[in-house]
Formats: structure tokens, sequence, C-alpha cells
């Protein structure tokens, strides 16, 4: 192969990954790394992945957050900030804040919750 033959190989490659880019993510979800941090930061106390304890299901937090672009930082917020939750019987408790400071764990723990199959949209 000629060396306009090897940059023209080498430019379509190019042209091929960075169509091919935007449909990728930007990185996967480690969801082992995900339950050791809910279970570090007691979250499993109030949540469940397929079912409701005092808090959601976390099925159903995806599936209530299905198609919501502001989803990430709306759950990143509620896991960092102490706001309010609102239980079923009417009263209210500041959230548990998670146990990390990295900002990847907390968006890997964040995007392991919306990546779950299932639940029923509330």
């Amino acid at each position: 192969m000629s060396t306009i033959a090897h940059k023209r190989h080498a430019l379509s490659l190019l042209v091929a990954t960075a169509l091919l880019a935007p449909s990728l993510p930007a990185s996967a979800v480690d969801a082992d790394a995900a339950q050791v941090l809910a279970r570090q930061s007691g979250c499993f106390k109030c949540h469940a992945v397929d079912r409701k304890k005092d808090g959601p299901a976390w099925r159903d937090v995806a599936a209530k957050y299905a198609g919501d672009a502001g989803a990430e930082a709306k759950l990143i917020h509620h896991i960092t900030s102490g706001e309010k939750a609102k239980f079923d019987d009417g009263h209210e408790e500041e959230h548990k804040i998670v146990k990390s400071n990295d900002a990847a764990q907390i968006k890997n723990l964040i995007d392991w919750i919306l990546s779950l199959p299932g639940g029923a949209k509330p």
C-alpha cells in the first residue's frame, strides 16, 4: 500500500470513529462500584433495586426520570445536599448524604440507578 493509500485509510478510520462516537457512552457504568458506594452510604436501609421500602425502588426512580435530560443533575443534588425527602405518611426528613466526595463515584451511582430497567412510573 502506498503512503497516500495509508493516509486515506487512516483518515477513513478517523472519520468513521468520529461519526460513531456520539452513539457510544462516555463511560460504562460500574454496577459493582455503585452498589459498594450505596452499601457504604447506607442507601439500602431505605431503598432496594426492585421493591419499595421507606424510599422508592430504584427501578421506579429510573422509570420516573426516563427521558428527563436533567435527571442526573437532580439526583446528584438529592444525594449530596441533604434536601428533604418526603414519605408516604406525610413526614419529611433530610435525605442522607452519600459518603463520597468523588464526583466520578457519585455520578456512577446515579448513572447505575438510572440505567436500571423496569419499574412503574409513579
